[in-house]
């Protein structure tokens, strides 16, 4: 107990939005610290005794699919829960201790930002994985709820906000009162699948296998969810199924259109139904302040169009759609009665 309040006082306390795709690190007084992606290259040992921690974040990022058979790169988090106990772990203490410095004489406070729909046992698996990574005492958020704190919403007032946070793992859409979510629902579909939408729409039309860094290239540069006056091209190349040589194609925006129309349809359908939960009054503000779009997936071209067009409300995108999950629960560390107030029993 003596030697965690020691080490409490070279600690910076942090708020970590860990996930699927990317993590972000917010240290108090600092802000974001670090955005790296969620994924870490392990190497079996020959001895049999565990796997050892070859590279994390962005170097490993760039082993994804290149990898010999003695190293894995894999994201340990999946649909925005803890798939792999002990490289999450690996991964947190890495990121806690780049937050530091590389300092190991730290034990801070952290901030977890997790999805909705999370089950108890998964509750449990991130609480676990971030203490044994380092933290003194972990506090749960729901990320709905950080993000509407990160963009700027009064979620402590008696008006409803509602939030759609597309991330990388889930799609999360709540409406916020009184500090507590009133209504939400969390569907397992988020940019990942839409790169992996993109993987398969390739590999249906043209034969050719494509790679998860190139799928979500193709998205980001010519991705769109409705369309628009001008048509983006794009060459993109891969391995031809047919032959097993490498080739090279040129897609186009309407095509990565039709590719994504499935897990955009499901992230519409989500706020309908969500809409559909929510009560009169809350409702009524609502059509007032609109639907509120936050994270990276929420990125995608024309995201925004292709909601007011189907809600018939006004929609607003965060000024760093991104960071917002991470800003917010920054602001929960520097509020403690309110982090209390909004924290996962």
């Amino acid at each position: 107990m003596f030697l965690d309040s020691l080490f409490g006082v070279f600690s910076n306390d942090l708020a970590i939005d860990l996930g699927t795709a990317n993590t972000l690190v917010y240290a108090r007084g600092k802000g974001i610290v670090c955005s790296e992606p969620s994924v870490v290259a392990v190497v079996a040992q020959p001895s049999g005794r565990g796997d050892r921690i070859q590279a994390v974040g962005h170097e490993a990022k760039e082993m994804l699919g290149r990898t010999p058979d003695s190293i894995r790169a894999v994201r340990p988090i999946k649909d925005g829960v803890i798939a792999d106990f002990e490289v999450t772990e690996a991964m947190l203490r890495y990121f806690i201790r780049k937050a530091h410095n590389r300092s190991k004489l730290v034990r801070p406070r952290v901030v977890i930002c997790v999805p909705p729909c999370i089950t108890s046992v998964e509750k449990r698996a991130v609480r676990e994985s971030t203490l044994s990574a380092g933290a003194r005492e972990v506090f749960l958020v729901e990320e709905p709820m950080a993000a509407a704190i990160g963009a700027g919403l009064d979620v402590t007032a008696a008006t409803g906000n509602m939030i759609v946070d597309v991330g990388g793992g889930t799609t999360d859409v709540a409406v916020i009162s009184l500090s507590g979510i009133v209504t939400s629902r969390s569907i397992r579909i988020g940019g990942d699948h839409m790169d992996e939408a993109v993987i398969n729409y390739v590999k249906r039309k043209y034969n050719m296998l494509i790679g998860e860094r190139t799928a979500e290239l193709i998205k980001m540069t010519i991705g769109t969810a409705s369309p628009h006056t001008k048509t983006n091209t794009m060459e993109i190349k891969g391995r031809d199924l047919v032959s097993g040589i490498p080739k090279v194609v040129v897609t186009t925006s309407d095509e990565v259109r039709e590719a994504l129309i499935e897990p955009i349809h499901s992230i519409i359908e989500t706020v309908h139904l969500t809409l559909e939960r929510t009560p009169p009054e809350l409702a009524a503000d609502i059509v007032d302040r609109g639907i509120m779009l936050v994270g990276g997936g929420s990125l995608l071209r024309n995201l925004d169009h292709l909601l007011r067009q189907e809600t018939k409300l006004p929609i607003l995108r965060s000024e760093d759609p991104f960071t917002a999950v991470a800003h917010g629960a920054g602001k929960l560390l520097e509020n403690t009665p309110l982090l209390r107030q909004v924290a996962m029993a």
